[in-house]
């Protein structure tokens, strides 16, 4: 078989933590963009990008800021109309059309690329259904932990949305984001680990594009390894960790906090989901599995 590696040849000196879906009292916040700003610095993140609904905030925007050391990602969250969606990386505004394909394919045309988010929001756990999320296309990802949703309707994590389109063979990575609202309750709820010796946002994005990153909740991953057909991670701070493949099937667990496991012969993925105390989690990208 053969084992696709987002994290093939990692430097384990070169890993930054950062925010994707920050609002300030430009939209929806309940902090100007400074004291978020200063929040996640204060956290120790190495990134952030602001995500006002709708509206753009781009480098001129953040050059007339303090970055307080850490890099500052232009982009915004595409609202009206439609189930919200992030635009990473933007250089331009793109009109939130209701046909969320449209507005996909637009991201992809200028700069960046499109995440979307908390699909399980709301009562119905539904704000974006499966049925569009299997719809559209050349999204590159999706949050599959969301913290603002920890304090509303619906469920903070999307694992089982994920789990059905990889299983459909869909190539989507997974995301974990503060959507922080409230200044304190919502900062430093979820992050993303990203891989790169470039300690830039070309670097940053670029990684992520690649995969290689992590989402995490506060289990720190400080190992990831494939040798022939056999995966391994190891954790600075996990309890137990699971191993599943299509949909969603728990194949092997380990109360410990390092997981070496043997891929299944008929997988098409695997991932590894690694649980702490107090609900803490990271969850790796998932590996793509073909024949030779």
């Amino acid at each position: 078989m053969k084992i696709e590696n987002p994290y093939a040849g990692l430097d384990y000196s070169n890993w930054l933590r950062g925010n994707l879906h920050a609002h300030t009292t430009a939209s929806d916040g309940r902090a100007p963009i400074q004291d978020v700003i200063n929040a996640y610095a204060t956290l120790g993140h190495d990134f952030l990008m602001i995500s006002d609904h709708d509206i753009l905030t781009n480098e001129d925007d953040y050059a007339k800021l303090d970055n307080r050391g850490l890099i500052l990602i232009p982009g915004n969250e595409v609202t009206r109309n439609g189930p919200h969606l992030l635009h990473v990386g933007a250089d331009s505004l793109i009109e939130p059309s209701a046909d969320r394909q449209q507005v996909i394919d637009a991201i992809n045309a200028s700069s960046g690329f499109a995440v979307i988010n908390h699909p399980n929001w709301l009562s119905d756990f539904n704000h974006c259904s499966f049925e569009n999320l299997a719809a559209w296309s050349n999204y590159l990802g999706m949050e599959i932990f969301n913290g603002v949703i920890c304090r509303l309707d619906g469920s903070p994590y999307a694992t089982d949305k994920w789990d059905r389109l990889l299983s459909r063979g869909r190539r989507v990575w997974g995301f974990a984001n503060d959507d922080s609202h409230l200044p304190v309750v919502d900062v430093g709820l979820g992050w993303n680990v990203v891989n790169t010796k470039e300690r830039s946002v070309e670097g940053i994005l670029n990684a992520m594009q690649r995969g290689s990153f992590y989402g995490s909740t506060g289990v720190t991953i400080t190992a990831i390894e494939i040798t022939g057909n056999r995966i391994r991670v190891e954790t600075e701070n996990a309890d137990r960790i699971l191993a599943y493949q299509q949909v969603g099937s728990e194949f092997a667990r380990a109360d410990a906090s390092a997981i070496d496991i043997e891929v299944p012969a008929k997988a098409k993925y695997v991932r590894i989901e690694c649980l702490g105390r107090g609900g803490r989690s990271a969850w790796t990208q998932p590996f793509y599995i073909s024949a030779e």
